[in-house]
């Protein structure tokens, strides 16, 4: 067996979760550029700032609204990501979302939910409109991307830190590369540890992002907070994005039909009801 390689790591916060970052050959001031990079297209993504890209958009509906390539590379990403999932991971439940009470930052606490008044939230493919260096969130809708931004965004940091690093924003991460001894990086996985090698892999979970009876993962067919007999889907895929749109996916259709999806969709993965 090859001795391991040095690996340099950084960890820090940022897109309201813990982020790490690893590498073999790479330098800490390298892996402080990718933490930088996170929180500059973290605050363009974020719908917390009233001074973010998403928070123009959204509070201009109806107008199209000039936004940066990458902002309009992680919405182009999450139109793929709903008709990947046949309408189950639906960047437009920002109104669903609001009306059960997360209304800002969970440091902040929660607001008062109002589901009394919510319903099904549109087709993201109606609620979204894209076009070269704008887009345009049709009046009455709202966005939020939520963890597909961060799958997104670990596919692209491994990438520009390569060749041997993992990427890992909050859960959703990204390996390239080897890892240390040549033979993938370890990455844990319901319970398990697997070795990854240019793979990525996601979990989606109704078990944080709680306040009360509420969480954050709204179901599309509802616009409620989803409550499916599945609690937390893992998932390994070939990136960190199709990781995370296979994990959401599984979740929301319930433990009688995630086996059988994930079967045909996911390198591996784990289901917990």
């Amino acid at each position: 067996m090859p001795p391991e390689a040095l690996v340099q790591s950084h960890h820090f916060e940022a897109l309201g979760t813990k982020c790490s970052l690893f590498a073999v050959g790479q330098s800490r001031g390298r892996l402080l550029e990718g933490e930088f990079w996170v929180r500059r297209l973290g605050a363009r993504l974020t719908r917390f700032s009233p001074e973010s890209e998403m928070s123009l958009l959204n509070r201009r509906a109806g107008e199209w609204v000039a936004i940066t390539d990458e902002t309009e590379a992680v919405l182009r990403a999450a139109l793929r990501a709903h008709e990947m999932s046949g309408g189950l991971v639906n960047a437009a439940v920002l109104p669903s979302m609001l009306a059960a009470g997360y209304t800002r930052s969970l440091e902040e606490g929660p607001g008062v939910a109002t589901l009394d008044s919510v319903r099904p939230p549109p087709s993201l493919l109606y609620a979204l409109e894209l076009r070269n260096g704008e887009a345009r969130v049709r009046t009455g809708c709202g966005v939020d991307l939520g963890g597909i931004a961060k799958g997104w965004m670990a596919d692209r940091l491994a990438e520009v830190l390569g060749p041997n690093v993992v990427a890992n924003l909050g859960g959703d991460l990204r390996t390239q590369g080897s890892g240390p001894r040549g033979d993938g990086w370890p990455v844990g996985l319901g319970g398990a540890t697997l070795l990854l090698r240019d793979q990525g892999a996601a979990t989606s979970s109704v078990r944080r992002r709680r306040w009360g009876a509420m969480h954050h993962l709204i179901d599309p067919r509802t616009g409620s907070p989803a409550r499916t007999g599945l609690e937390e889907v893992s998932v390994v895929a070939a990136s960190g994005f199709e990781a995370e749109v296979i994990a959401k996916t599984a979740l929301l259709l319930g433990p009688e039909l995630a086996p059988a999806y994930c079967a045909a969709h996911a390198m591996a993965w784990w289901l917990s009801p």
